[in-house]
């Protein structure tokens, strides 16, 4: 952790230092285990290639705890852009639940990315049905529920709230997805909380040590989803196909947001304009990154955004004859 906060330490400052000249941008993401991080990385690759030579404009790609920290960061006007988790999104334009009375109007929305979907993968010992109440057979047990001031955390609590699934029973551990996919191949816990766009990596490395016999991969029945969305309407039905996970034979019925990149509005507009279009201009290059990405299109870009677009956006998405309803379209802060 020291070494990493050190990281960190020289990231902020050597991006404080860069931002005098207005030409290098920092994304902030989330742990280097989920898929923020490596689309992140890769995002930021493809535009230092494609803006660096061209404008001297230059990315670079942060790992943080992820959305919670990201919002706050982009407050403190410590990164430029933010990829953050849907129900963020709605929370901190709205000013409601952690937001209350503090509502982020600064904030603009970029684009809807991927689907965020629910990965709560348990020791198959202590699942009885395989849905999501199972989680209540951990009471007692360690459970990995993601970095204390990430969004995978939060959405986790508010999901299982909302279902009746008391987490203050378990034993929490606060772990980055590949730290929670060790923990509970040594059999330090016998569940985590990961949610990304499939396949998720530290997902991906559990099943493949341990395999179905040993983990199982929890479902949401349609009456699960429909309480959930008397909430937060946010989460919608996701279907993991069979043979997304090492040796995992059939689909998996799941949950999933939308995944945004955000800005401030005080963000330059030709610097939003041109990610936006380089990014939508070069999508075979961010399917490459990670599979999850296949679903970004131009078709879906503002699907499920609740926060306003950002002016550079708006003008991309007009000019490729986008139709923006007018509760997208920009407004002061």
């Amino acid at each position: 952790m020291i070494v990493r906060y050190l990281f960190f330490v020289f990231l902020v400052i050597t991006f404080s230092f860069a931002s005098n000249s207005s030409t290098q941008y920092i994304i902030t993401t989330a742990s280097t285990g989920g898929t923020f991080y490596p689309v992140g990385v890769g995002l930021t690759k493809l535009l230092s290639l494609k803006l660096g030579t061209k404008t001297n404009i230059h990315f670079s790609a942060i790992a943080s705890d992820g959305s919670l920290n990201n919002i706050r960061l982009l407050e403190k006007k410590e990164a430029h852009f933010a990829l953050i988790q849907g129900l963020f999104g709605m929370m901190a334009w709205n000013g409601t639940q952690i937001y209350q009375n503090n509502a982020q109007k600064n904030l603009r929305s970029i684009s809807m990315l991927w689907q965020n979907v629910e990965h709560f993968v348990i020791c198959k010992e202590t699942s009885t049905t395989g849905s999501i109440y199972d989680l209540k057979n951990l009471y007692g047990q360690s459970f990995s529920i993601a970095e204390n001031d990430s969004g995978s955390k939060f959405s986790a609590e508010i999901l299982m709230d909302t279902l009746g699934i008391d987490y203050t029973k378990m034993n929490l551990h606060y772990l980055g997805y590949n730290q929670s996919a060790i923990a509970l191949q040594q059999g330090k816990i016998k569940g985590m909380n990961t949610p990304a766009s499939p396949p998720v990596p530290a997902v991906s490395s559990v099943f493949n040590s341990m395999g179905p016999l040993k983990v199982t991969l929890l479902e949401f029945s349609d009456e699960d989803l429909e309480k959930i969305q008397k909430y937060y309407p946010i989460w919608t039905r996701y279907i993991i196909k069979a043979y997304t996970y090492p040796r995992q034979t059939k689909d998996i019925h799941t949950i999933a947001q939308p995944n945004l990149l955000i800005t401030d509005v005080d963000t330059p507009e030709d610097i939003v304009y041109l990610l936006t279009k380089t990014m939508y201009e070069n999508l075979s290059f961010i399917n490459s990154v990670n599979k999850g990405t296949i679903s970004l299109s131009l078709q879906n870009a503002i699907n499920g955004l609740t926060i306003p677009l950002h002016k550079g956006a708006i003008r991309y998405y007009q000019e490729m004859g986008i139709t923006i309803p007018s509760h997208l379209l920009h407004v002061s802060p």
